[in-house]
């Protein structure tokens, strides 16, 4: 496995290419400038298959239908993702070209990709859909988990007590786990939860 970050939009979320031995992708959050991320694609011999969205807000799926690939989102968050008033898209940029969720996820599914397969694991808090993907000793966590932080809750459709129970069940993941978040610097679960957050 080989994975290739790009940071876009103005938001600088974080958008991972995610590629397999036989140089097949997907996308994890494709937020915006889908040239640059088409162009990362390109520049690695890379033939991608599909979209991951760790959840609906308009700073992760901007670029969804530039990339003309199937969608994969939790179940839940499917509406937000094609709705620009609740992904926050028409206060911002006034105009959004929604997609339609083709896969719909649901906690302990499995995404696949040749040798790749990673587990779904529903982390409700930042938004009610929020998912994480595990698997290869990595875990890309969107905006539920960042290295010295956690996802805002207070926007519309978010839960402090979610996020709560969301944050407890990542405690019990292997602390040598590798995470990738939404926004900002890798970092790892030891370093976010052994320290502070002992689990239940």
């Amino acid at each position: 496995m080989k994975i290739y970050p790009v940071t876009v939009g103005s938001l600088s979320t974080n958008c991972y290419i995610v590629a397999s031995d036989e140089k097949n992708a997907f996308v994890i959050d494709p937020g915006d400038d889908a040239p640059r991320i088409l162009a990362a694609i390109k520049k690695n011999g890379l033939s991608a298959r599909f979209i991951v969205n760790t959840h609906g807000h308009y700073d992760h799926i901007r670029a969804n239908a530039a990339l003309r690939m199937p969608v994969y989102a939790y179940e839940s968050e499917a509406e937000m993702i094609g709705d620009p008033k609740k992904n926050l898209s028409a206060s911002i940029f006034g105009s959004f070209e929604p997609v339609s969720v083709e896969r719909r996820l649901k906690n302990g599914d499995e995404v696949t990709l040749d040798e790749l397969t990673f587990r779904v694991i529903h982390t409700p808090g930042h938004t009610m859909g929020s998912l994480c993907l595990l698997g290869h000793g990595v875990l890309f966590s969107g905006d539920t988990l960042f290295k010295d932080g956690i996802g805002r809750t207070d926007f519309p459709g978010a839960s402090p007590e979610a996020m709560d129970r969301s944050l407890k069940v990542l405690s019990h993941l292997d602390p040598a786990t590798i995470v990738y978040p939404g926004h900002g610097p890798a970092t790892s679960i030891k370093d976010e939860y052994l320290s502070s957050l002992k689990p239940e």
